[in-house]
């Protein structure tokens, strides 16, 4: 009986270490953390996936940028300053005495090195510098940009854009063990497996606290929350609204929100009646209860939206919500012409958002009391994706991420009258969108967008029912980490303790 007993405390301390210590756990003094993402980089090449957020959030931590957006605002990363000394050029200084991870100095020949590859690989941001005409080194430590008209979104284009050394970013392999000026370096990478990063000891904004880094591919949601709650995992993002009663309440894991740049919209066709008429388009947003909707669908991973983009990037202005007023929505809609409503469609793609489904559903029920009847259309992606190019549909309802933190992003690639997205084309909202896009003032590009924003809002070109946070559970022996609105977090000063 006493050797049954004395076994049976030896099992139990090893499962209790175990439940702490996943089998890798580090030796004493070093710091490990381990990140489970959403979804997995399927590479690290940032100039071929430039626009994969897994890609950015992972080569983030390799490689830099010469600015990032920081609370709204274009910061210092590789270059400490810039200036235009004509409208049509950009002149970047580089933060002098920086190393690559392999101990090459970094220089201006690597910048433009990087950007040429970016440029030949004809990634989907490409078009974002298609007035750049000459991206040059003037010296080791200035970058010179030429364009053929003032382009002010330079800045957040760049952000975007991530730095490898010249002699070796166009050999074969180099994104399979990517060199950069980053806190981390490469220890291995498999492909929707597991991505291992050391701390560079030589980072030039100071070593790191972590001694290692690693994404682990967890795909399944469930997974990702045992994993967390066992210790297995230390940090969870992107958590589903149904999902984050699981992480809430435990002592061991802290859970919070923070704004994104991420917003839900439905859009309008004006090419089609009755939604080529203003008053429509304004009664149809003045019959959704979108505070209640928004609550109940959303808790506190949404809010109401204030703009015709997420709060947070650069140059969105701040509007008052629609009021939800059925009978102001009836009285518009008398005064088009439609006193008894009409019969119309929504379309939106299968798993295109959180909850949209449901969403769609609530909206349809809130039109229905106007009169509306709405035909709801929830499609496969490509056939949605086809549909949507073709304009063949009466609404479109869809999830939006401004990718630059830059409010140009979304709405002069979407709502100039050369878009043709949605029927709607308004000239003075062309040249206050193109305006801002030119002007090299970034002080002034705000106040462009501000009055961009009340045309598209006041005018109803679509409805704009929340702007969506981010969300994320880390254990309690995480300290230092903030999940910015891109969404893509940063492991520079996160630190880990205890077990």
């Amino acid at each position: 009986m006493l050797r049954k007993r004395i076994v049976a405390a030896l099992v139990a301390v090893t499962l209790g270490v175990a439940g702490c210590s996943p089998a890798s756990e580090p030796s004493s003094g070093e710091q490990v953390l381990r990140y489970a993402p959403a979804m997995f980089p399927v590479s690290l090449d940032t100039h071929k996936y430039a626009g994969e957020e897994a890609v950015q959030t992972a080569i983030q931590q390799i490689m830099e940028p010469l600015v990032r957006v920081d609370d709204g605002k274009i910061v210092p990363v590789l270059a400490t300053a810039w200036e235009n000394p004509d409208p049509n050029t950009w002149v970047f200084k580089l933060r002098s005495g920086v190393k690559f991870s392999d101990g090459t100095p970094f220089t201006a020949k690597d910048v433009v090195a990087s950007y040429e590859r970016h440029k030949k690989l004809d990634g989907p941001l490409v078009p974002l510098y298609s007035t750049v005409t000459s991206f040059a080194a003037t010296d080791d430590q200035t970058v010179t940009v030429k364009t053929s008209k003032p382009l002010g979104t330079l800045l957040s284009s760049l952000t975007l854009l991530f730095i490898g050394p010249a002699a070796k970013i166009n050999t074969d392999g180099f994104f399979n063990k990517p060199i950069g000026t980053g806190p981390f370096t490469v220890s291995s990478f498999k492909p929707d497996e597991k991505l291992e990063l050391a701390a560079n000891p030589t980072y030039w904004d100071g070593a790191p606290k972590l001694s290692k880094l690693e994404f682990v591919n967890i795909p399944e949601v469930a997974g990702r929350i045992t994993g967390l709650e066992n210790g297995e995992v230390d940090v969870l993002t992107q958590i589903p609204p149904d999902q984050v009663g699981s992480v809430k309440g435990s002592d061991a894991i802290t859970y919070s929100t923070t704004p994104s740049w991420t917003y839900y919209f439905d859009w309008f066709n004006s090419n089609r009646k009755p939604f080529n008429d203003k008053r429509v388009r304004q009664a149809m947003w003045h019959a959704l209860n979108l505070e209640g909707t928004v609550k109940d669908l959303f808790g506190d991973l949404a809010s109401v939206a204030q703009a015709p983009l997420a709060q947070g990037v650069i140059g969105a202005p701040k509007l008052s919500p629609y009021t939800y007023d059925p009978a102001k929505a009836k009285q518009l809609l008398t005064e088009a012409g439609y006193p008894n409503g009409f019969t119309t469609s929504m379309q939106w793609p299968l798993e295109g958002g959180p909850n949209i489904r449901a969403l769609a559903q609530a909206m349809i029920s809130d039109w229905a009391k106007i009169g509306v009847t709405v035909k709801p259309l929830e499609k496969e992606r490509a056939q949605w994706l086809e549909d949507f190019g073709k304009l063949n549909w009466d609404m479109n309802l869809q999830t939006n991420v401004t990718g630059t933190g830059d409010a140009d992003y979304t709405l002069a690639r979407l709502y100039v009258c050369t878009a043709k997205r949605n029927g709607y084309c308004n000239p003075a909202l062309d040249k206050a969108l193109l305006d801002a896009r030119s002007s090299v003032d970034q002080a002034a590009r705000p106040k462009l967008y501000q009055q961009a924003g009340k045309t598209i809002w006041d005018d109803a070109v679509g409805i704009f029912p929340a702007d969506l946070a981010s969300n994320a559970a880390v254990r309690s022996r995480v300290q230092g980490f903030v999940m910015p609105p891109s969404g893509r977090p940063l492991f520079a000063k996160v630190s880990v303790s205890g077990s």
